[in-house]
C-alpha cells in the first residue's frame, strides 16, 4: 500500500466516523425533550417523569414561588400553589430560563426574555413560546408529561 492509498483510506475512516456520530447525536431521545430546542420541536418527542416532593433533592417545589430544572424542563410552585411546567430553554439561544414567582413569569437572564406562566412571550428578544407541560399531583408524587 502506497502513502496516497493509506491517505485516502484514512480519510474515509476518519469521515465515515464523524457521520456516524452526527447521526448519533441528532437522534431523538424518546423519554426527554432535548434542552435547547425550547421543546418546539414539532416532533413526537414524550416526557414523562416524576418528582417526589418527600425527596430532598425537590425540596424548592414544597415552597410557593419555588422551581428546579430536570429533564429539560423547569417546574414550579406558583405563588398560589399550583405546579405548573415548561421547557426549560429560551426559544432565542437555548440559555435555561428561570422561574420567578413574585413576577408571576419566567425570566432569561442572557438577553432578558420574559414569559407567563403559560409559557407565551411577554417580552422579547425570544419570538416563540416555551412548551407547556402537563402536572398532575398524587400525594408526595408529581407527575410532569407531554400529551
Amino acid at each position: 500500500m502506497d502513502r496516497k492509498e493509506f491517505l485516502s483510506l484514512l480519510g474515509l475512516s476518519v469521515g465515515g466516523t464523524i457521520v456516524v456520530s452526527c447521526l448519533h447525536s441528532c437522534a431523538k431521545d424518546s423519554s426527554v425533550t432535548p434542552v435547547g430546542s425550547g421543546g418546539n420541536t414539532g416532533g413526537s418527542t414524550k416526557l414523562d417523569f416524576t418528582l417526589d416532593l418527600a425527596d430532598q433533592t425537590n425540596a424548592a417545589l414544597n415552597t410557593n414561588g419555588g422551581f428546579l430544572v430536570k429533564s429539560g424542563v423547569i417546574v414550579a410552585k406558583t405563588t398560589g400553589g399550583l405546579f405548573i411546567a415548561v421547557s426549560a430553554a429560551c426559544p432565542h439561544e437555548g440559555t435555561t430560563i428561570a422561574y420567578q414567582g413574585n413576577n408571576q413569569q419566567f425570566r432569561c437572564p442572557n438577553h432578558g426574555s420574559t414569559f407567563s406562566e403559560t409559557g407565551s412571550v411577554t417580552m422579547g428578544p425570544a419570538s416563540s413560546a416555551l412548551k407547556q407541560y402537563k402536572t398532575e399531583l398524587s400525594g408526595n408524587n408529581l407527575r410532569v408529561f407531554a400529551e
